[in-house]
């Protein structure tokens, strides 16, 4: 119960200023839309342990795995050395299927599905400084309802213009054993980069009742060779 007054506070900007910003609204977004180009590009090739905890209240069910999680230098994402322990029912209703649909979303990635104002309506909310950073919020709403997009909320650093939150719910089920999914993920700028930290998920699952999921991330690396890269490409 904790979990869920959590993740829907956590959904709710109370904390956000609206006040005058430095730069116009649409400036912001395209400056994100750059920095998030290069995060794409710099992403590939890193690597990252995973922590998932799953579970199933309506069952008393629980489950965790730990694993390594890579990402190609095509942009693929694959894991490895997985260990599970729990109840199998949860490895295979929620984290199975959890992995399976962001390796195939990671095939299928396209222009089509990126948080950009191709595919969204961004609307500035304001500033918000409860996270020790000043970061832009814009609600953002899908143009179409399509799998992959999300209604929520997008916060962007103010200094590097990359995203530290994302927040919402996804518009169409990804699968039909899913009625609802909302969500929260947060990010953390290490060395120009937008690194995931956490995602908290709820959602609804025919024949299970609510899925409750927390992913924390740790240990993220990456070629040095890419940073310096990056830093060459926001340059430009």
């Amino acid at each position: 119960m904790k979990f869920r007054v959590f993740l829907c506070s956590a959904i709710l900007s109370l904390s956000v200023v609206a006040e005058p910003f430095s730069a116009p609204a649409d400036t912001i977004v395209e400056n994100y839309c750059n920095a998030s180009q290069v995060q794409a590009l710099m992403a590939r090739g890193a690597s990252m342990d995973v922590e998932i905890d799953a579970a199933l209240p309506k069952l008393k069910k629980h489950g965790r795995l730990h694993a390594l999680r890579r990402i190609s230098p095509l942009g693929l994402i694959r894991y490895e050395r997985a260990q599970f322990e729990g109840d199998g029912i949860v490895n295979k209703e929620i984290i199975s299927r959890y992995l399976t649909a962001e390796v195939e979303a990671q095939k299928q990635q396209s222009p089509t599905v990126a948080v950009t104002p191709r595919n969204y309506k961004f609307k500035y909310k304001g500033v918000n400084r409860t996270t020790g950073q000043d970061v832009h919020v814009f609600e953002v709403t899908p143009k179409q309802k399509r799998e992959g997009l999300f209604k929520g909320e997008v916060w962007i650093d103010a200094s590097t213009f990359l995203k530290v939150r994302e927040s919402g719910y996804l518009v169409k089920n990804p699968s039909i054993f899913l009625k609802k999914v909302a969500f929260v993920r947060k990010y953390e700028i290490r060395d120009g980069i937008s690194v995931p930290r956490q995602v908290q998920s709820v959602a609804d699952v025919r024949f299970v009742g609510k899925a409750e999921l927390t992913i924390d991330f740790s240990n993220f690396s990456i070629d040095a060779f890419k940073l310096g890269l990056a830093a060459e490409v926001d340059g430009q």
